[in-house]
């Protein structure tokens, strides 16, 4: 995530980062269910409004990073230096996006979500989004010449193998075997 330059714009993102970890904390110590916006909103001493002016749901509170992620998933194809191949390049953000999400005191994150229908389909529409952005990415590279498709499922590939390994026991295990497979499979579009 860039670092916001700006005094205005350090506010907000502190701000920002105040009411995500807040809310975590609550939802953790709470139960999911059990807190509500406005609980969040006054033990992060602001308003209701400036909640929401920074996430659009409840459920956005858990995501927050959601936004750098997808930011990331995108960088990882058009920021890529000339003729480095695609997938080897999404491996790497894969693989640096799940030893985030892995760390230390995640498990219980990953259990509260697992635990609440409304976190897990806020979580599958993430992902639906997230497939969607890299997609368009994948098929707006000029080096790159796969069909809609082919852009569209490896995409697809890419985001479920970050959901596949999170979960694995061994996660770089994870990410490598994965990844093997969808390299045969671009390589076969």
């Amino acid at each position: 995530m860039t670092v916001p330059t700006g005094r205005r714009e350090r506010k907000k993102a502190a701000t920002r980062q105040k009411i995500a970890d807040t809310a975590l904390r609550l939802f953790l110590e709470r139960g999911y269910d059990a807190v509500g916006i406005r609980d969040v909103a006054a033990e992060a001493d602001v308003a209701v409004t400036t909640l929401f002016s920074h996430f659009a749901s409840k459920e956005a509170l858990v995501f927050e990073q959601d936004d750098n992620f997808e930011q990331r998933l995108t960088q990882a194809v058009t920021d890529r230096a000339p003729h480095e191949p695609l997938i080897p390049a999404l491996r790497r953000e894969i693989l640096a996006m799940v030893r985030h999400c892995t760390a230390d005191g995640s498990a219980p994150i990953y259990r509260m979500i697992d635990e609440s229908r409304a976190l897990r389909e806020y979580e599958e529409s993430m992902r639906l989004r997230h497939a969607e952005s890299l997609a368009t990415a994948i098929a707006a590279d000029p080096g790159l010449s796969q069909t809609a498709t082919a852009c569209r499922t490896i995409a697809r590939f890419v985001i479920d193998a970050y959901a596949l390994a999170r979960e694995a026991a061994d996660p770089q295990a994870a990410v490598d075997e994965i990844f093997r497979m969808i390299e045969a499979a671009w390589e076969a579009a």
